[in-house]
């Protein structure tokens, strides 16, 4: 499965639209108390913790929106695009694309 944030991949042509897919993370409240208690985890202005659950967050979320791709028989999603957003102290992460089929060529 190829996961691209491109409309096109080089190379390959689109033989076939299935539609949007998204993949979604949720890091609950705890985390943000959790990862704040680890203050001195942070240099240079930087949260080594908080990076690696981020990290985690938008892994997760590209997991499933290839998931979800895969399921309706596609073999690449193209123009996926990640937002982060803060509600009632969860951070979100959803992946969006166009699950499509492509060939070489």
């Amino acid at each position: 499965m190829i996961l691209s944030t491109t409309p096109t991949l080089e190379g390959h042509r689109i033989t076939r639209y299935h539609g949007i897919v998204t993949g979604e993370a949720i890091l609950g409240a705890n985390i943000f108390r959790d990862l704040f208690a680890q203050v001195r985890d942070i240099v240079g202005g930087r949260s080594g913790a908080y990076e690696v659950e981020l990290a985690r967050a938008r892994k997760t979320a590209l997991a499933e929106l290839e998931e979800a791709a895969r399921a309706l028989g596609a073999n690449a999603v193209v123009g996926i695009d990640l937002d982060y957003e803060v509600i009632n102290n969860m951070l979100m992460v959803t992946a969006s694309g166009t699950a499509v089929d492509i060939r070489a060529g």
